[in-house]
């Protein structure tokens, strides 16, 4: 091994360089090496894989067991909200309220809703008859708990020019019934029963009442149509299945019966499916959960994406082997090309979603799913380099003994052929015609390699096409940025659910009619305060200023007032409020908003609570979390403590992780591609060329699904993951072989790369691509998304890899002007040596 020196170059930069090569060169012994004995050894390498699924996989059907609480997959696991929840339910326990009001409850609770809407154009509160009707039957059924009754008013139109706000018409009602169950095992199973027949008994009344809509809605109800997805999406999953592999068969077939490999497109589907069996049976052997985010159709679709992406490699890698090589050694050498990109890609999906999977990431559903993804794409790995990898050893050895690719019988000889029908010769032809006597290669004749060779290439380095592929990247950049800057919060757990279940009609209903007013906000005042002074009354009222309150302070200010009643110190304040406010029966439910304490004679208010309720418009989420996000901050500032809290926060305190988090990821992500190719690629422009090229990706598909309706919600979390590594999986091969071509010019090399890896690519891509087709007909908001943004990723990344890269790639660094420089040297110094030798024998004649 010999390195020379340039002129003017540093001894590091040497000791670099020499580095990087011995590292590379060892990964390439050692990928040999492997190949060896995967070819050697094909019986042992093919059992264990089968054995390992059939182990696993039986675990799997027998610890099935579906995930069934929804906060503790969505929501944050370590959220202000919870830790607020929590005190608000020590300091007023459910269990000593004997009435409810409005959102009381500290959790969502059991609890009934339904919403009673009339035809257009006619007045919900002239069919009276018909909603005591409804309240009467859900208030005798069979099983029945005692229950809290909200009722809101929805499309309301007052009276005009009225003083007291007089309601003229509404369109629609809401009714509410929250369950006591009190957190006890037994009365939630009697509360859920409940719950199932309240629906069937909506179903009933609607079929009853032709001349009102029923919306119901149960606690139960988003936790079922959340897992419906999976249940619809079963036949489109295998649809998928089918489609991809049908296009792997396809694309890796030739006219050629002998160098044709349709079976091995095939067998490399299954081994991936397989895999994802194997790392389904794990996770439930280690009491996961299965739901529809986690182990359906993402994980599937991910993990085929890269799994796919390794067999198409490995195809193109034997297909670049020397022909007249044992078999044996074919495998060692497609093995010695393909393995060191495709380990160091999949040790970046691994290091990627393992730092998803970290304690650094709040949301349970994307860690356990980057849990699951670590181990699959383990397992995943395996199976390529063993199962698959002996697949492609039986196949090779075919090959050699002149098998037909899919009979399996021995091809006849051309003088044979010549005595045959067409149709005969066409079947076993073995590509002997085709193969001219200037072509060394005669996998060159694969359709893909063929189109990309004597077509694509040429067409996209033309130099009349770049200014038009630079005017697209603008237009691409232009709209990626402007998405970027329009990222919207997908706390909304309707985005979830499939779009045709009822939990997805009641939320758009109730969007609709009942959008004028945030959800009832409970405000807990946590330590002792000086109600009765002057300076804190003042600052409550400036705390709920813009709300609409239902507050005993402001009760019993308004008591005093009329009752003429002096009460300026704490002994007058606490007594009148015990002995005459709260003995009022207009006033008694106000006792569950106070805790008194009693140190001899003498009693203290420790805690009180008020409940408050904000005007909002259309986007009532948003302003709902805007509010909470203004509250909080005061609490901290001002002289009241406070907390405030309702059980949607849980849920709304997502907006920041949900931005956050992947966009961490994705940049700790492209650093550790910065560390981990610095000493496998021989130039270091390379290491740059990735990560423009993966950060533009990322924030196209960024930017790109937020104008496409798409917000920042786990799936879409999960889908900003995998584009990072879906994009260093395709473009890593296609950088590191431009950087280390040797031809003349960068128009020679970028050639040269899509050759050599954009058949893979093609394939990969166009087989991903197609397997997504399926779930758009999955009547669900969670596979309509997961779509949406695996499309943009596949289409991003094919942009580049096929019109971007390779224009860009021709007039900017790396130079190939020393790859030219040597080779003069080289050939003048060859043209020296032939001028030698014929001075040396002058009577020496050749003749061509």
């Amino acid at each position: 091994m010999c390195f020379l020196r340039r002129p003017g170059a540093p001894a590091s930069w040497i000791w670099w360089r020499m580095l990087r090569q011995v590292l590379r060169r060892g990964l390439q012994s050692f990928c040999h090496r492997l190949g060896l004995c995967v070819s050697r050894h094909p019986v042992f390498f093919l059992t264990v894989p089968a054995v390992l699924t059939i182990t696993f996989g039986l675990s799997a059907l027998n610890r099935f067991q579906p995930e069934g609480d929804l906060e503790r997959l969505v929501a944050p696991s370590h959220s202000l909200a919870k830790i607020e929840r929590s005190l608000a339910s020590s300091l007023f326990p459910l269990d000593q309220s004997k009435s409810q009001l409005y959102s009381d409850l500290h959790t969502p609770g059991r609890y009934g809703r339904v919403i009673l809407l009339s035809p257009p154009g006619d007045n919900i509160l002239l069919q009276a008859e018909g909603i005591l009707q409804t309240h009467r039957a859900v208030l005798e059924m069979k099983d029945g708990r005692n229950s809290f009754i909200g009722h809101q008013l929805g499309g309301v139109v007052e009276v005009p020019n009225s003083k007291d706000q007089r309601v003229k018409s509404a369109r629609a009602i809401q009714i509410t019934y929250y369950l006591q169950t009190y957190g006890s095992a037994t009365q939630d199973l009697i509360g859920e029963k409940w719950e199932n027949e309240f629906c069937k008994l909506m179903r009933k009344l609607q079929e009853e009442h032709q001349d009102l809509q029923l919306y119901s809605l149960a606690s139960f109800s988003l936790w079922r149509d959340f897992h419906k997805t999976s249940i619809l999406a079963r036949s489109k999953v295998l649809v998928s299945l089918v489609l991809i592999l049908t296009t792997a068969t396809l694309s890796s077939s030739m006219k050629d019966c002998l160098r044709s490999k349709p079976f091995l497109g095939l067998l490399g589907v299954l081994t991936v499916c397989i895999s994802i069996i194997t790392a389904a049976g794990i996770f439930f052997i280690t009491d996961g959960k299965y739901n529809s985010t986690l182990l359906g159709i993402p994980f599937f679709a991910m993990a085929l994406g890269h799994g796919t992406k390794g067999v198409f490699e490995l195809l193109s890698g034997w297909r670049r082997t020397k022909e007249n090589l044992p078999f044996k050694d074919r495998i060692a050498d497609a093995y010695s090309d393909v393995m060191v990109t495709y380990t160091m890609t999949s040790s970046l999906y691994f290091i990627t979603f393992g730092m998803g999977a970290s304690p650094f990431t709040n949301i349970e559903a994307v860690k356990v799913f980057c849990q699951n993804m670590c181990v699959s794409i383990l397992l995943n790995y395996f199976y390529i380099f063993s199962f698959f990898g002996s697949c492609l050893v039986f196949a090779g050895q075919l090959e050699q003994n002149r098998y037909h690719s899919i009979f399996c019988c021995k091809i006849p000889s051309a003088e044979y052929l010549d005595r045959k029908p067409v149709w005969f010769q066409t079947v076993m032809s073995d590509g002997h015609q085709q193969t001219s006597h200037h072509e060394t290669n005669p996998y060159q004749h694969h359709f893909i390699q063929h189109f990309l060779r004597e077509h694509y290439n040429e067409w996209i380095t033309n130099i009349y096409v770049k200014p038009f592929v630079v005017i697209l990247y603008l237009i691409y950049a232009s709209f990626s940025f402007m998405g970027c800057l329009q990222i919207s919060d997908g706390a909304n757990i309707i985005n979830l659910l499939a779009s045709d279940s009822p939990s997805v009609s009641y939320a758009m209903v109730q969007q609709k009619y009942f959008s004028n007013y945030s959800p009832v906000i409970g405000f807990y005042v946590y330590e002792p305060l000086e109600y009765w002074n002057s300076s804190v009354q003042e600052d409550l009222r400036r705390l709920c200023s813009g709300f609409t309150a239902v507050s005993w302070v402001e009760q019993y200010y308004q008591f005093l007032k009329v009752s003429n009643i002096s009460a300026n110190n704490k002994s007058d304040f606490i007594s009148v409020l015990q002995s005459s406010f709260l003995k009022k029966p207009e006033f008694q439910h106000f006792r569950n908003d106070i805790i008194f304490s009693k140190a001899g004679d003498e009693s203290n208010i420790i805690a009180s609570r008020l409940y408050l309720v904000a005007r909002t418009s259309r986007d009532k989420q948003k302003e709902v979390i805007e509010v909470l996000e203004k509250l909080r901050p005061l609490s901290l500032s001002k002289s009241i403590r406070f907390i405030v809290f309702n059980p949607s926060f849980v849920f709304m305190d997502h907006y920041s992780l949900s931005v956050t988090v992947p966009v961490l990821i994705a940049g700790f992500g492209v650093l550790l591609v910065l560390i981990l190719t610095f000493f496998l690629v021989i130039h270091p422009l390379g290491n740059f060329w990735l990560i423009l090229s993966v950060t533009s990706i990322e924030l196209g598909v960024l930017g790109l699904m937020t104008l496409w309706n798409v917000e920042m919600d786990c799936i879409s979390i999960l889908c900003l993951i995998y584009t990072l590594n879906f994009a260093i999986d395709h473009c890593a091969p296609l950088l590191y072989t431009f950087v280390l071509a040797t031809e003349h010019t960068r128009t020679q090399c970028i050639k040269s790369s899509l050759e050599e890896h954009g058949t893979a690519i093609l394939q990969n891509v166009t087989s991903f691509l197609i397997g997504l087709v399926p779930l758009l007909f999955v009547p669900s908001n969670l596979t309509f998304t997961l779509f949406k943004c695996l499309l943009l990723t596949g289409g991003c990344t094919l942009l580049h890899c096929f019109v971007i890269l390779p224009v860009f790639l021709t007039f900017f660094p790396p130079s190939k002007k020393h790859h030219k420089k040597k080779k003069r040297a080289k050939r003048k110094e060859r043209e020296e040596i032939e001028c030698i030798e014929i001075q040396e024998n002058p009577d020496h004649v050749t003749t061509v």
